[in-house]
């Protein structure tokens, strides 16, 4: 299984202790042994061909906590018959790395390979990152780095190149009821809990082994005298917090799958993914923000009232605060999930400010500029301007485009919602415009 499971030591190493952590007693002894990464460990998985190969690359294992990076990369050291140097970015400097790597050039003179792993590296800095790059080059050292951060943005792009990125899976619930087989046969006695409260159990732990096994030593040292129902179970223990960094993946990920949910008209979905934000604290302001952006860009003229209803949900939740103005959020983020999609108005602005970007600073037609002084008028500025209220039909049809211009279409409103009669409007603008220019 995972970091579940070793203090730092070899791979191979004597068995735990009776009086060791569960998780240390239950910790896998072959690569055969871990769960849910199948993937990876199996035999047509990266790591498995490794094995099967006995030659090992540099690796970065990237996934949540409590998914088997850590004791992954301790067995496959010993599949392969290297020496297991670990290091902790979170604990170590400059000064530990360099008598690594003076240790693992002592032991390759003797002839052994050196697996150097590093947990967290992505506390590592971008110089410290690239102090590896020389001893992974030469050979020295086979890196293999545990993250629970993305790599793309957390490691250095030199680093990755030298190196395969390998993502462990989420234990699911299959992966998770295996760890508590293997608890009830290591310890010969059930989970003292009913089947419902069994299937909350592995709820509870939200894909993280190591949670799921010191919660079940809870269960196990406590004299209950009857098996927990969920209800008795949700009493005495706690659920694993959802993770979730502010200004990491995580939250990138659920803004967006919040933002397609929104855009695919999807009610149910987008509402989960926003209580997903909001119950793992991110900030009510920053959620409205995205909601106003999303009433603008996708659906925009084909029903205005999207972009007031969020400004609205804005101004409740100022004035009501938490909780209750979290009601005020979710009745705009249903707004937006229920109203007809445009992003017409998005397109135009794109298309219109490349135009203005393109086409410099061409004068606009002289019947139009502004002719504030004698001399101006003189020299023709408003010349020959239509004043559109004197026109039938409110509409003179004139032209207001540069002369070195022809006129271009930036705007097409969709046939939904309001832009329907949008749509209509601008149709019946060009053919009066098409009858007065004589067209």
């Amino acid at each position: 299984m995972a970091d579940l499971f070793a203090p730092d030591d070899m791979a191979g190493a004597d068995a735990p202790a009776d009086t060791a952590p569960l998780a240390d007693r239950l910790r896998p002894r072959t690569l055969a042994d871990v769960v849910g990464q199948e993937h990876l460990t199996g035999p047509d998985g990266a790591i498995g061909r490794m094995v099967a190969a006995g030659r090992l690359s540099s690796i970065i294992l990237w996934g949540p906590p409590g998914t088997g990076k850590t004791t992954t990369a301790r067995l496959l050291a010993d599949a392969v018959g290297m020496r297991f140097a670990p290091i902790s970015a979170v604990f170590s400097g400059v000064a530990d790395l360099k008598k690594l790597f003076a240790s693992a050039k002592e032991h390759a003179r003797r002839g052994e390979k050196t697996l150097l792993f590093v947990d967290e590296i992505h506390r590592f800095n971008r110089a410290q990152q690239d102090g590896f790059l020389p001893f992974v080059e030469d050979g020295t050292v086979t890196l293999v780095g545990a993250t629970t951060e993305n790599p793309s943005f957390e490691l250095n792009a030199a680093l990755l190149s030298r190196a395969q990125v390998l993502i462990l899976r989420r234990l699911d619930a299959a992966a998770l009821e295996q760890l508590l087989d293997r608890a009830e046969a290591l310890t010969g006695r059930p989970v003292p809990i009913d089947a419902a409260a069994r299937e909350a159990l592995v709820a509870s732990a939200d894909g993280d082994g190591r949670f799921l096994l010191n919660q079940v030593e809870t269960l196990y040292s406590i004299d209950l005298p009857e098996p927990l129902d969920p209800a008795g179970l949700s009493a005495l223990l706690h659920r694993r917090v959802a993770v979730y960094d502010k200004d990491r993946e995580g939250h990138y990920n659920l803004i967006s799958a919040l933002h397609k949910s929104l855009r695919g008209s999807d009610p149910q979905a987008a509402l989960y993914y926003l209580a997903r934000m909001l119950t793992a604290g991110e900030e009510p302001l920053y959620v409205l923000r995205r909601l106003v952006r999303f009433a603008t860009e996708d659906i925009g003229l084909a029903d205005p009232q999207a972009v007031v209803q969020c400004l609205a949900a804005k101004d409740a939740y100022d004035f009501l605060g938490s909780p209750e103005g979290e009601l005020a959020i979710v009745q705009a983020c249903i707004y937006c999930a229920t109203a007809p999609k445009s992003n017409a108005g998005y397109v135009a602005m794109k298309a219109s400010f490349k135009s203005a970007r393109d086409t410099g600073s061409l004068m606009p037609p002289m019947n139009i500029v502004n002719a504030p002084t004698k001399l101006m008028k003189q020299v023709g500025y408003g010349k020959n301007y239509q004043y559109d209220h004197d026109a039938a039909e409110g509409f003179s049809g004139a032209n207001y485009w540069p002369e070195e211009m022809t006129p271009q279409t930036f705007y097409a409103p969709t046939d939904r919602g309001f832009e329907a009669r949008i749509a209509e409007r601008i149709a019946h603008w060009d053919r009066l415009r098409a009858e007065r220019s004589g067209q």
